[in-house]
């Protein structure tokens, strides 16, 4: 999405970034482990398809992806490589062309040591918070019945289970957005920055701006 291809997103975790081709071998990588492909509904891909999803993810104007970074490793001196600090990623797709406020939201932290840390809680808080702006009020997530941590953490965001599949063996859980969840969704995010992004530039000092307050089926 076209959106947020210039946007970064600093939180207390993790920074949010656009996926562009600098992180593709490390999320190739990723996609490699039987174990994401089996939680994310996956199929493993060449580079050079790789190379050709990230480009489609970033026009589509359906999808809203971030590389989700470890923010202690980012603001580390002197910097380091984006590509060194890639964590996983959350997406946001408008599923549903019929009802514009309702977007699917997702979800991967695929490093290993980046896991049960709250990681994936801050990004998908960031994505819903960030997305706002498009007019969702309507969050969805789909995630296989043997994901129970990704089923815990987001039914600890206020999420409800709404359906079960037993032919995809996944459960729906739903968040729609009142006015109190709305308020709720602002504190939780107050401290996020917003700020310019510019690519492969992972270091504090190269991308700077104003501050303001405001992780399953992959391919």
């Amino acid at each position: 999405m076209r959106l947020n291809q210039n946007i970064l997103l600093l939180g207390k975790k993790v920074v949010l970034v656009p996926y562009t081709s600098e992180h593709v071998p490390r999320y190739h990588e990723w996609m490699k482990s039987e174990e994401l492909q089996r939680l994310t509904a996956s199929e493993p891909l060449s580079l050079e398809q790789e190379y050709a999803m990230q480009q489609s993810w970033r026009e589509d104007a359906d999808k809203c992806t971030f590389v989700v970074l470890d923010a202690e490793k980012w603001r580390a001196q002197p910097g380091p490589t984006e590509e060194s600090c890639m964590a996983g990623d959350v997406n946001l797709f408008l599923t549903d062309l019929g009802d514009p406020s309702l977007g699917e939201i997702e979800v991967m932290i695929a490093e290993p040591n980046c896991r049960g840390r709250g990681f994936g809680t801050e990004a998908v808080l960031m994505m819903m918070s960030y997305v706002a702006k498009l007019g969702l009020t309507k969050f969805e997530a789909k995630i296989g019945q043997r994901n129970e941590p990704s089923i815990r953490m987001f039914q600890k965001l206020h999420f409800k289970q709404v359906a079960v599949s037993s032919i995809f063996q996944e459960v729906t859980l739903r968040l729609t957005v009142s006015q109190r969840e709305r308020q709720w969704l602002l504190e939780q995010t107050s401290y996020v920055e917003e700020r310019p992004y510019r690519d492969g530039s992972s270091e504090p000092h190269c991308v700077s701006g104003s501050t303001r307050p405001e992780p399953c089926t992959r391919r």
